[in-house]
């Protein structure tokens, strides 16, 4: 079964599978076995289905007559502990059974235990009667041949965005709000970005957590139905892909965040934030970094001495809510130190540092070689772990602290005092202890030092 796209112009919608879909519908429906007499001490949490402490084999020929028929039972065992026993393939299973407010024998929770009862037998039934189909579905998946798609929009582009070259150091000016692109289902948006210089070559993976879909939905990586009652699969929080999660696995690295799911700037993971605008570098680092050096470059204690922490805050919630049309100008906020304060802050926090948690300990690794060219070549190494984006940003940023110190005089900022400011801003041990990471803080201000002096060497 193949996708494919013409000319950009249209596109043939996916050929969903509806073979599991139709297994879920022909699964056993529960049916709870009633407790006819009163059973003392039965926990609050359960209904009539509780009979109390009775063995295996009462359980067994109570269940006996109907396939899906279900009751709960304590463990004669492990008296406080408490099974499931279910008729299913004509043989009772039992499951031990837990609650913490919610009902759970395994990684599911539920509500009730009459949904989980209905989620287990669903799939116990689509396991048990393709197991070998499951294990072969990501083979041959629509993924490859276009990408993934949003079920619920519409599945037609007009016509070929229209190639737009990057600027050189800067964000790509603001689309017209009614652009093509808005109306794109994310299959067509990602064939379409595939061949299309518009957005950033940077490698992202997908951002997937568990997800209940409400309503039958297909895997848009497989096109294969998404069986069971809740969390039937996972969804990226970035781009909005909906695939299975054994699919999650083998889904390519080439997440294209969307704005609709990325809310916020500070706090995103930098790669999801520049791809989701297309951008080189995340906008409020060009954005703050154009503004000091329009009219801060020679104030006193740039970047050492801190603005209003209120104010600070007020610059960061611009961003989160207005993004590349948040105002930073000297109308808003006439103190130089506010802006520097905000971009420290947004550096501060990255989920993932601007120098990463991989790139670490072959930087500090670096900082401690005695010999300056072998230290500097070992460094230059370790940057190469830096992803795409971090690593242009961390560049652009040298580049623009290294102007700052060419007005040494004015503003009495050398590259040994931003090294000091900027050491822990741009990097933190990965779980070390506290007097290792104490004894780290020298060797970064020496690291973010060097990269000032080097620039133009060590990008």
């Amino acid at each position: 079964m193949a996708l494919n796209v013409f000319d950009h112009d249209e596109y043939r919608p996916p050929v969903w599978k509806s073979y599991l879909y139709q297994l879920q519908q022909e699964a056993p429906h529960p049916r709870r076995l009633t407790c006819t007499c009163e059973v003392d001490n039965r926990p609050k949490y359960y209904g009539r289905e509780y009979h109390g402490m009775i063995s295996r084999e009462e359980a067994d020929q109570l269940l006996s007559q109907a396939e899906g028929s279900y009751l709960i039972r304590e463990s004669q065992r492990q008296p406080g502990t408490y099974t499931l026993a279910l008729r299913f393939g004509n043989q009772t299973r039992n499951f031990r059974l837990y609650h913490d407010g919610k009902h759970f024998v395994g990684e599911k929770r539920f509500e009730s235990i009459h949904d989980l009862v209905t989620d287990g037998l669903i799939t116990l039934y689509i396991e048990t009667k393709a197991a070998e189909y499951i294990a072969k579905m990501t083979i041959n998946p629509i993924y490859e041949h276009v990408g993934y798609t949003t079920l619920n929009q519409e599945p037609t582009l007009k016509k070929h965005l229209p190639h737009s070259p990057e600027a050189p150091d800067g964000p790509v000016p603001a689309k017209d709000s009614h652009n093509t692109e808005e109306r794109l289902t994310s299959l067509v948006r990602r064939a379409t970005l595939r061949e299309s210089d518009l957005a950033p070559k940077y490698e992202k993976v997908h951002n997937f957590k568990v997800h209940t879909f409400r309503g039958p939905h297909w895997c848009e990586y497989c096109a294969n139905f998404m069986w069971g009652l809740i969390a039937q699969g996972v969804k990226c929080a970035d781009c909005g892909l909906n695939v299975h999660k054994q699919c999650s696995k083998v889904v390519p690295n080439d997440c294209q965040p969307d704005l609709r799911h990325v809310k916020k700037v500070y706090s995103c993971d930098l790669t999801t934030l520049v791809k989701a605008h297309n951008t080189k570098r995340p906008m409020v680092v060009d954005m703050c970094i154009q503004e000091i050096e329009a009219r801060g470059l020679q104030s006193e204690g740039l970047y050492r001495i801190s603005g209003f922490s209120e104010l600070i805050e007020d610059v960061k919630l611009a961003f989160d809510r207005d993004g590349e049309k948040a105002d930073i100008s000297s109308n808003a906020y006439e103190d130089i130190n506010i802006i520097t304060g905000a971009l420290k802050l947004y550096f501060r926090e990255l989920p993932i540092p601007l120098i990463t948690y991989d790139a670490y300990p072959r930087v500090m690794e670096a900082a401690k070689i005695t010999d300056p060219d072998k230290r500097l070549e070992s460094l230059h190494e370790a940057l190469k772990l830096l992803p795409p984006a971090h690593c242009e940003t961390l560049r652009y940023l040298m580049a623009h602290l290294k102007r700052v110190t060419q007005s040494e005089k004015e503003n009495l900022m050398t590259s040994e005092n931003l090294g000091i400011v900027f050491g822990p801003t741009l990097m933190r041990a990965p779980d070390l202890d506290a007097m290792t990471a104490l004894n780290d803080i020298r060797y970064q201000r020496l690291v973010v030092e060097m990269l000032i002096t080097n620039e133009d060497m060590l990008f």
